[in-house]
């Protein structure tokens, strides 16, 4: 995918983590200041931020702020940007600096049904070769996430389902047997979760989470009939539909 390189700031969610302003410290990274792992550790931190959608498309992220935040050097911060450049979350422009990376309307969408049709193949396969306690494991995130469907705070129910959704769709490919497709769609789930917490309105999955839960809902049903068509067009559908039904763009769709 093409990426757009928008500037400026744009819109904030209310729990986010401002690179100006200090927060407290994560542990993790005061127990390796000086190590050659804290860069992995900013990593985390960072990307976790970008998936939550604390930052915005197109917001210019500081190196220096960053580092002043966790006091550390600059190397860590410097790496960890590198490798999330390379993930397509944020982009680094030489004599400018780094911000986070826009994708247009058009990216989206394609994005979404190339992901829907390797997440479809993987629940296709998963269900001919799951285990009982395997659809046990399934069963027990499904009910987590519908209890989360009874919280009333939007912020709750958003970051909620986005953890508990990325349980549900691990068992499946736990299911599968695969390691390079589970580790393949490891890496399409991050840019699908930038993407959905980036794009358009704030808090989407929170509106959302009914449907997504009855999606899911369908999804189990075939798994545990052992259907490989359904498990796949089911799951095919669950992905597409995120354009839609949970990313709504906030300007007309462009050609570019």
């Amino acid at each position: 995918m093409q990426r757009r390189r928008a500037c400026g700031g744009g819109r904030r969610y209310p729990f986010a983590v401002s690179t100006s302003h200090p927060s407290t410290v994560p542990p993790a990274l005061l127990s390796l200041r000086g190590s050659s792992r804290l860069s992995s550790v900013v990593y985390d931190q960072i990307k976790e931020r970008l998936l939550e959608g604390r930052y915005s498309g197109g917001e210019r992220l500081s190196v220096e702020a960053l580092r002043k935040e966790w006091g550390i050097s600059k190397q860590p911060v410097m790496e960890a940007l590198r490798r999330l450049s390379g993930d397509g979350l944020v982009d680094i422009i030489p004599q400018v600096g780094c911000q986070v990376t826009t994708y247009s309307p058009r990216e989206v969408e394609d994005f979404f049904v190339m992901f829907g049709g390797f997440e479809g193949t993987i629940s296709g396969i998963a269900a001919l070769r799951r285990t009982d306690a395997q659809l046990a494991e399934l069963d027990r995130s499904s009910e987590k996430i519908g209890r989360l469907c009874e919280a009333i705070d939007p912020v709750e129910r958003s970051h909620g389902y986005r953890v508990l959704n990325r349980r549900f769709h691990t068992t499946i490919h736990a299911m599968a047997h695969s390691r390079v497709m589970a580790e393949t769609s490891a890496r399409m789930w991050d840019l699908s979760d930038f993407l959905i917490n980036t794009t358009g309105r704030q808090q989407p999955l929170s509106s959302a989470l009914e449907q997504r839960h009855d999606d899911h809902e369908r999804i189990r049903a075939a798994l545990h009939a052992g259907d490989h068509q359904a498990a796949r067009r089911e799951m095919e559908q669950h992905i597409v539909e995120i354009v839609g039904s949970v990313i709504h763009f906030e300007q007309q769709r462009s050609e570019s």
